[in-house]
């Protein structure tokens, strides 16, 4: 199987809450909606958001999941400064701010900030990694 990912979808208590979000804090646009469920056209990818309950019952689990969602998602920029420009913006409109941008074990600079339902977003920069001009990821030094 090819090493790729297509669509990350998020299971969401309130859709057009989290629409409002994704489109007034983070400045997307939708790309689709689509019998109750919207996508965000981002770098090569879909970011989905569905209902919890119609998500769970689409893969044919319960919906009852609570706490920690043991997943982050990652925007990567292409330096410090864009980071930081990042949390700047997203700090005046109000969005909580999980971890402030620091020095990171890794090597790199990142923080976290977090949706209106706690999805939590790690705004980086891997000095790592190669990026085209579009943000995607080209390879790894």
């Amino acid at each position: 199987m090819e090493q790729r990912l297509t669509f990350i979808t998020l299971g969401v208590l309130d859709l057009p809450a989290m629409v409002d979000f994704y489109r007034d804090q983070f400045g997307w646009q939708p790309l689709k909606e689509l019998d109750g469920i919207v996508f965000f056209k981002l770098n090569g990818i879909i970011l989905g958001l569905f209902p919890k309950e119609e998500l769970a019952k689409d893969a044919g689990v319960p919906d009852d999941g609570s706490g920690f969602k043991n997943i982050t998602m990652a925007i990567n920029f292409h330096s410090e400064a864009e980071v930081d420009v990042a949390f700047s913006e997203l700090e005046k409109k109000g969005v909580n701010i999980i971890k402030a941008p620091e020095k990171v074990f890794w090597g790199g600079y990142s923080g976290y900030v977090e949706d209106i339902e706690h999805n939590l977003w790690e705004l980086a920069h891997n000095p790592f990694l190669e990026m085209d001009g579009e943000g995607n990821v080209t390879g790894h030094k």
